[in-house]
């Protein structure tokens, strides 16, 4: 498939132009520079082109150990494995002495690169023209990526430049998109919007409000395309599977995919809150076909205070919402913390099959008995998630890695459990009539019948005459009977009581 990989300096509009290309708002967009720090990939499809497009750190004129320093190296990979590259300038600044040192690395690379002067709206681009052959790679194409002028003619370029060598795919050679592809603007979040988002998320409001529905989560339309190995783009079917990797900031999350990978993907070090984006990699497990989500570090909500952690978070939960399987990672040294509490507290309120894994497992000295005490504060801190699998990994070493993907994917099968109709109300009996519903106002509650409704998570209903008399505490009692009898340990359970129909009004 033809790829493009977009470079440039800080602050030129690499993510605005990713998110225009793609078709919607996956990278995070602040006014501040750098904001982008990992590579991030996404498949731009317009009628029938289609083509991979890798986001970048800005480029700096840097090499030592610094943060800055494994940006770059994050850029230069993405460039080495593109087709083309796409040197985005800034028409308003002009060329600048990092351009012309980036044009330099970019010629010594021997990759095509394409010119594109962004934020040239009306005549702001007309002065880079000139200025900009001094780089060495031809006249540049001025763009709006902001407000999507003169995309027309960049995927023009890039279907021309595609067809030189043998990757395009437009089914009439020099053809491109049609204009209106691009009459709309890219989305923008608003604070207002991120603050309700959070808010929303927080579990210490609106606890009782029921979370979307799973299912309808897991067939929407983020970004979950995919390449299969003839290199075609694949869509809605046969999907990967999708986890989530969630944690407090500097818990390993990044450490962790990287060793499953076996690459130093995702930028990683010392630094607390390196990941931003939520970053989507592919990877095949013993011919299971996966998509991990590498997620921004969740701080406390009240320290949550400026825009682009407001982004970040957002995106982090944006994850969660979407994928089937979340595992939170937990830091060995501060485990089940507060903000931990509240993350798998999120997560079972949105429905999705949860994991516990404790990392950084080889610095800790007596790991039977400590594994012995975590394992008790999990059932004590988390009975709503009786008997979630915790799993004891150090993501450096890659200890314990086999084991998480056999816990994860025995939930998930949990999650997707079904049971009989059947087999349900008789189990109803006999838990009934084991322990009967409470007596109110001197009449018993009587559960007449109870049904399956959905899977992802199990979702049961039951049917009553009284229903909204029946206690909390015998709803517990049915739900824990449920996990207990039908082998559902870790995945959220969600079971309703609806009033039933009653042919002798108030009797039952």
């Amino acid at each position: 498939m033809f790829t493009v990989a977009l470079v440039g300096r800080p602050n030129v509009g690499k993510s605005t132009l990713f998110n225009r290309l793609v078709g919607k708002k996956i990278a995070l967009v602040d006014n501040r520079p750098g904001v982008t720090r990992d590579r991030r990939e996404g498949f731009a499809k317009f009628d029938d082109f289609h083509f991979r497009l890798f986001d970048t750190a800005g480029f700096e004129d840097v090499r030592d150990d610094s943060l800055e320093s494994r940006m770059r190296m994050q850029t230069e990979i993405a460039f080495k494995n593109a087709d083309v590259i796409a040197f985005i300038l800034d028409a308003r600044a002009g060329v600048t002495p990092i351009d012309e040192v980036f044009g330099r690395l970019l010629r010594r690379s021997g990759k095509p690169v394409m010119l594109v002067a962004n934020k040239a709206e009306g005549k702001a681009g007309d002065a880079i023209m000139t200025e900009a052959l001094r780089l060495g790679h031809g006249e540049p194409i001025c763009i709006s990526a902001e407000h999507g002028e003169n995309m027309f003619e960049l995927l023009q370029d890039l279907n021309t430049r595609a067809e030189k060598v043998g990757k395009a795919t437009l089914n009439n050679p020099g053809a491109a998109p049609k204009r209106e592809a691009f009459t709309q603007a890219a989305d923008a979040d608003e604070e207002e919007e991120l603050d309700a988002l959070l808010e929303e998320a927080d579990p210490e409001t609106d606890a009782d409000e029921e979370a979307p529905e799973a299912e309808e989560a897991a067939s929407s339309d983020l970004d979950y395309e995919w390449v299969d190995a003839e290199g075609s783009v694949r869509v809605g079917t046969d999907r990967p599977l999708r986890i989530a990797i969630i944690g407090r900031p500097n818990a390993g999350k990044s450490t962790l995919i990287n060793t499953i990978l076996g690459e130093d993907r995702l930028l990683t070090g010392p630094e607390a809150g390196i990941t931003r984006d939520s970053i989507a990699v592919d990877y095949n497990h013993e011919g299971k076909l996966l998509r991990l989500f590498d997620t921004a570090g969740v701080r406390k909500k009240a320290k949550v205070v400026e825009k682009l952690e407001k982004l970040s978070v957002a995106d982090t939960l944006r994850a969660v919402r979407f994928a089937e399987i979340v595992t939170v990672l937990l830091d060995a040294e501060k485990p089940f913390d507060k903000q931990d509490l509240q993350l798998i507290e999120l997560i079972e309120r949105e429905g999705r099959a949860v994991v516990i894994a404790v990392n950084k497992w080889d610095v800790v000295a007596d790991g039977d008995k400590y594994s012995k005490y975590l394992r008790q504060r999990c059932e004590k801190l988390i009975p709503q998630l009786r008997g979630v699998p915790l799993v004891f990994v150090s993501a450096l070493s890659g200890r314990g890695v086999n084991k998480l993907f056999k816990a994860m994917f025995e939930v998930y099968e949990h999650w997707n459990g079904r049971v009989p109709t059947g087999k349900l109300n008789k189990w109803l009996d006999t838990m009934t009539q084991a322990h009967p519903p409470p007596l109110v106002a001197g009449r018993r509650v009587r559960i007449k019948y109870m049904t399956q409704i959905k899977t992802r998570p199990p979702t049961f209903i039951g049917f009553s005459p009284r229903a909204e008399k029946l206690p909390e505490s015998y709803r517990r009692y049915l739900v824990n009977g449920l996990r207990q009898a039908f082998d559902l340990p870790a995945v959220p359970l969600r079971f309703t009581l609806r009033k039933s129909a009653n042919p002798y009004g108030d009797k039952d």
